[in-house]
């Protein structure tokens, strides 16, 4: 009989070290900024010239950067792991990767990101250490705070700001459109991390920990969600604004507004059901799809 329903969600099956290492981080996963990286580094396309080599280093400084704020959340969380039935059979807990081997992993991740960063520009790896600490403390709110979420976003949402100054090597003129586009990329991620976490409830209040649901109860958490998620869409749109995008980004701005909505339509406070495609599979479309219309605005524009 298959045991693949012991299997999280975005795992690959198999138990060669190549599979173990993608769901160590649940590889899969990149692919939710990744998109927002390159929409970064298409609005500095309209400043400066971006090679493919800037492009290579940009992607291989983002996974790398993701490999090792998932790899150490794994290492600090891995006794909560092994009690919550959802992710004990994941490779720590369950006894498939030694911690030294994680914290290997982790360290190889760090060094290769600052090697990409130093690769690009001086700015860059002038920042890179403040983006490191940043996603690595992320691991530790969420036993202090219920506003962890938000800061995993802004996690993510250094990856377009990263995208932009690899290409420029300077800050954005307006100032405020960066600044802007972080924001909207934490308030989109901060708002789907709090309707992953509707499934871990009771575990949560059981442990101590202090994830938004656990604080206030699905039905609040879910209406925070969506006012995050608006926030989001209105962001999005300042920030075509401010790089004078056309009708294509505008469309794409719209997509994305649609796709939020489907998202929220499969969540609901007694069904978390279909958590995990409204997790993943909308969201993994939502920011292809928005860089999609990104690109295609700079190459028509």
């Amino acid at each position: 009989m298959s045991s693949s329903p012991l299997r999280e969600g975005q795992t690959f099956a198999g138990g060669s070290r190549v599979v173990r290492y993608a769901n160590f981080v649940k590889l899969p996963h990149t692919v939710f900024a990744l998109p927002f990286a390159l929409v970064g580094v298409t609005l500095a396309s309209y400043h400066a010239v971006v090679s493919f080599a800037v492009i290579g280093w940009v992607v291989l400084a983002f996974t790398a950067a993701r490999f090792a704020a998932m790899g150490f959340n794994r290492i600090v969380d891995r006794a909560y792991d092994a009690k919550n039935p959802r992710t004990a059979m994941r490779e720590i807990p369950s006894g498939t990767m030694s911690v030294r081997e994680a914290k290997a992993l982790v360290i190889a991740a760090l060094l290769l990101f600052e090697f990409a960063a130093w690769k690009l520009n001086v700015l860059c790896y002038v920042l890179s250490p403040f983006a490191l600490s940043w996603v690595l403390w992320y691991s530790f709110t969420k036993r202090f705070t219920r506003w962890s979420h938000l800061v995993l976003g802004l996690g993510l949402g250094i990856a377009p700001v990263g995208g932009y100054l690899a290409v420029t090597g300077a800050w954005s003129d307006p100032w405020w459109m960066l600044v802007a586009l972080a924001a909207a990329v934490m308030c989109w991620t901060g708002g789907f991390d709090i309707l992953y976490a509707l499934q871990d409830i009771d575990f949560d209040r059981a442990n101590g920990l202090h994830s938004l649901p656990a604080k206030v109860g699905a039905q609040r958490s879910l209406v925070i969600a969506r006012g995050l998620h608006v926030m989001t869409v209105v962001l999005l749109a300042l920030v075509g604004y401010a790089a004078g995008e056309g009708t294509l980004y505008n469309v794409g701005v719209g997509v994305a507004a649609g796709l939020l909505v489907f998202e929220h339509s499969l969540v609901h406070a007694d069904d978390v059901s279909r958590v995990d495609k409204a997790f993943f599979t909308v969201n993994m479309a939502l920011s292809g799809t928005f860089f999609a219309f990104v690109l295609a605005q700079r190459i028509w524009r």
